[in-house]
């Protein structure tokens, strides 16, 4: 497959790059879910403390419930907004990482060609019909590549169109009930 030590090389170190990029994108992926994490347990912690301090500080069952249907509402939204980010979050990571397996398989698909060609010119007489058949079957396996990728992506596009109708569904149902308990 490789004519030359330098050619081994080339290959290995390509593929040395190619990990490290994939583990790099996972590593930061990994430390912006962390990040958001911390963040939102903090927020979580401190507005549960200020809460219960607003509860204890009700003079009547009512004005408690009060105070408790007015924490519903941000508590909702901030679960909406961690869930959302935790999305981008993943949509993102996976987006590079399509980007990476599509630029790999390119390289490849170049080095097959090239090999492909190398092959054709050394093989025997009366061999065009395999060098054929191979190339055919390559074209089969790109333009399948090719759609897999292309329905991949539209699947994608309509589960971040679902996440956000459900996302805005939520946060409209909770405004409204939150609404209605107020008017009570």
């Amino acid at each position: 497959m490789f004519t030359t030590p330098e050619q081994f090389a080339a290959a290995n170190k390509a593929t040395v790059d190619s990990l490290l990029s994939l583990a790099n994108t996972a590593l930061a992926s990994a430390e912006r879910i962390a990040a958001l994490n911390l963040n939102t347990a903090r927020s979580v912690m401190e507005d549960s403390v200020s809460g219960a301090k607003a509860l204890m500080g009700a003079k009547d069952p009512q004005e408690a419930l009060a105070i408790q249907a007015s924490l519903a509402q941000p508590n909702v939204e901030k679960a909406v907004a961690y869930s959302r980010s935790v999305y981008e979050i993943s949509a993102q990571t996976q987006e590079e990482l399509s980007k990476m397996v599509e630029a790999q398989f390119g390289d490849f698909q170049k080095t097959v060609a090239g090999l492909l060609d190398q092959a054709a010119k050394s093989a025997p007489a009366g061999s065009d019909v395999a060098v054929a058949a191979v190339k055919s079957a390559i074209a089969a396996a790109n333009s399948a590549f090719d759609n897999m990728n292309k329905a991949a992506k539209q699947v994608a596009e309509i589960a971040e169109a679902n996440v956000a109708a459900a996302t805005n569904a939520t946060v409209k149902a909770v405004s409204a009930t939150a609404a209605a308990s107020k008017k009570k």
